[in-house]
């Protein structure tokens, strides 16, 4: 694994290393490398051993030669598409970087090392991953025959730190005339989503958003894998685990959601909506639990009916009962998207209510064009309404 400026090192003589290495448990330092290297009886200048020894220190210790990357403020993926190269993105959409692998060995490597540090499988057996590592960065990685191109490798990294409100307004990604109506539904204890596509900012958002509950509230946070921080002092974390290589042990999202209701919370916040735990969500909302959130994947507003209708379907409800589960739950939509030049921002708010047929319909209170300007539409008056109801008026 090097950088692509650099002169390949020959990979026969790379693995004899590797196995000389591998003998002992001290650390590994030029002497050490050189030490072996003559053991092979190679004959490499200071420059090549020096190669070698960042190479091979790549291989055992943190991310390789992705770690600079998953360092670099602004990163907020990484991505090896195995050796046909590297991308990442810093919120512009996927750049690619000089940051190569010299074979499908070494990337299959980084990948399972990646795995194991995560408490994971993977080989042939298993030749997929999905799991958080314990700086917070959230792996996927597939192998071959499943990837017949090669590896590959997708790193999501948490923001450093959590984003406002207000800077959220500031980069553009919420307009100014939205922050009193987001406030007040966080404070009326609506029960919303926040939906959009992958990468659009979801997760961020929903962050920011509970940042403004009552600091009074226990807000219990379930997820799959964990990556809502919100600036919040009194918030409780639940996280799924999987199925040990014997297939037993797994705790799923619909365990946790169960569990979250036994312990008090005044919020329930799941960090994303894909399975049967949207029934027990739902469930929650209509039983007294105020003020519910977490985010779905979404391609429209106008498609969240449509996603929870096929989540209810799924996990074994009738499709009038989503309808009229979801339609007394939940009250609104803040739906989030990535613009062609990569550039995310809230692009609309909706009100969620049942048709006289008995569907649910979304409503726009809120729309925002492409230059960030936010304008009213049909459902703002019945948006108003139900905080006013509650006794909040932006």
């Amino acid at each position: 694994m090097t950088a692509s400026s650099r002169q390949p090192v020959d990979d026969a003589l790379l693995e004899q290393v590797r196995a000389k290495l591998a003998t002992t448990t001290e650390a590994m330092t030029p002497a050490r490398v050189a030490a072996a290297l003559r053991a092979t009886g190679a004959t490499l200048g200071d420059a090549a051993v020096l190669e070698v020894t960042d190479t091979l220190r790549a291989e055992i210790s943190g991310a390789g030669p992705l770690e600079p990357l998953l360092r670099t403020d602004g990163v907020t993926d990484v991505l090896v598409n195995g050796t046909a190269g590297t991308w990442v993105d810093r919120g512009d959409g996927p750049e690619r970087v000089p940051v190569r692998f010299r074979d499908e060995a070494s990337v299959r490597r980084l990948a399972q090392r990646l795995a194991a540090t995560a408490g994971r499988r993977l080989d042939e057996a298993a030749p997929f991953v999905d799991a958080r590592l314990p700086s917070g960065v959230r792996l996927h990685a597939v192998l071959p025959p499943i990837a017949p191109d090669g590896p590959l490798i997708s790193l999501r990294v948490p923001a450093r730190r959590a984003f406002g409100i207000e800077e959220l307004v500031h980069s553009g990604s919420v307009p100014t005339e939205l922050v009193p109506w987001l406030e007040a539904i966080v404070g009326a204890r609506l029960a919303f989503l926040v939906t959009g596509g992958t990468g659009t900012g979801k997760t961020t958002v929903l962050q920011a958003l509970l940042a403004l509950a009552d600091i009074r509230e226990r807000i219990v946070v379930v997820e799959d894998s964990g990556e809502l921080r919100p600036e919040h002092p009194h918030v409780i974390r639940l996280e799924c685990r999987t199925a040990n290589v014997e297939g037993a042990g797994q705790v799923g999202l619909d365990d946790l959601v169960r569990q979250a209701l036994r312990m008090r919370p005044d919020r329930i916040v799941i960090g994303e909506v894909r399975g049967s735990e949207m029934v027990s969500l739902l469930a929650a909302l209509n039983t007294g639990h105020e003020g519910g959130c977490g985010t779905l994947h979404a391609n429209s507003a106008d498609d969240v009916a449509v996603r929870l209708e096929a989540l209810g379907i799924a996990a074994g409800l009738r499709r009038d009962a989503v309808h009229a589960q979801a339609g007394a739950a939940l009250d609104a939509v803040v739906h989030v998207a990535r613009d062609r030049a990569g550039h995310r921002r809230v692009s609309e708010v909706d009100v969620l209510s049942r048709s006289r047929s008995g569907w649910v319909e979304t409503h726009r209170a809120f729309t925002v064009d492409p230059d960030g300007v936010a304008s009213s539409g049909p459902g703002h008056a019945e948006l108003q309404r139900r905080l006013a109801v509650r006794g909040w008026s932006p």
